[in-house]
């Protein structure tokens, strides 16, 4: 393999692992924004006080 050829596919893989890395970054984001808004509509859930308490009289 001459120079020229290692040069060009090293090249190429650091391109691939830079997108790799930005695609991930991407989705990361993503699920962190999606849980931030899960936990917004769970605190403004209609009755919270539900499930809270446990009555265990026989």
């Amino acid at each position: 393999m001459d120079i020229t050829s290692l040069s060009m596919a090293l090249a190429t893989t650091h391109v691939q692992n830079d997108v790799s890395t930005a695609v991930m970054s991407m989705g990361l984001d993503d699920f962190q924004e999606m849980g931030a808004e899960m936990t917004k509509m769970m605190e403004q859930s209609v009755a919270p006080e539900l499930g809270q308490n446990i009555d265990v009289r026989v």
